[in-house]
């Protein structure tokens, strides 16, 4: 029998790509470094762009993505959307409407997807506008199901996430990529991508 091979392509903004970590791993690095690969070899491709809303990751994502799935492969999608469509006044029926447009196409390509969703700031305001675009994204991904990791909820009054964006001008640092990272780690990662969890 063949063994199994698994693609993870990743598409997202520039918390994706680890902008800002002294380390350069970001939380997706993280998460790919405590991802075992003795029971399938994983392959993963990160494909973030920065400032990035909703439509135009619709628009781009299979174009790019679809240049690293390869046919026999258990091929992955973990989407990492910004909160950049409060910034262009996209409604969340829009956001809700673009996100589930990606899954259902990843869907009918036989692709397994798991979303990210967007982590807290330092204003209260934007807050509360990231708790319903969360709550947006998470309705969609579940409903379809597929996996969720709220980020949002669990950071939003934690004091070592809020404390690392104070010291980084609002965007996380080591402390707070490692915060991302084990709640994706600890909210269904191996079990979406079929792993043993390491002990």
């Amino acid at each position: 029998m063949e063994q199994r091979r698994i693609r993870i392509v990743a598409v997202g903004d520039e918390l994706l790509a680890g902008e800002g970590d002294p380390r350069a791993l970001g939380w997706f690095g993280r998460v790919m470094a405590r991802t075992p690969r003795h029971a399938a070899p994983v392959s993963a491709y990160n494909l973030a762009a920065p400032d990035e809303g909703s439509e135009s990751l619709n628009e781009r994502w299979l174009g790019e993505a679809g240049r690293r799935f390869a046919p026999g492969h258990d091929n992955r999608l973990v989407i990492a959307p910004s909160t950049r469509d409060i910034d262009l006044s996209i409604t969340s029926a829009r956001s809700r409407l673009n996100m589930a447009n990606i899954i259902d196409t990843a869907s009918q390509n036989n692709v397994r997807v798991l979303v990210v969703g967007p982590p807290p700031t330092l204003d209260t305001g934007r807050n509360r506008r990231i708790a319903d675009l969360s709550a947006a994204y998470a309705d969609v991904t579940t409903r379809r199901n597929h996996v969720y990791v709220d980020t949002f909820n669990p950071l939003q009054h934690h004091e070592q996430w809020r404390k690392d964006l104070a010291a980084n001008h609002g965007r996380p640092g080591q402390a707070g990529y490692g915060l991302m990272a084990w709640l994706v780690l600890h909210r269904g990662w191996y079990a979406w991508l079929d792993l043993p969890e390491p002990q």
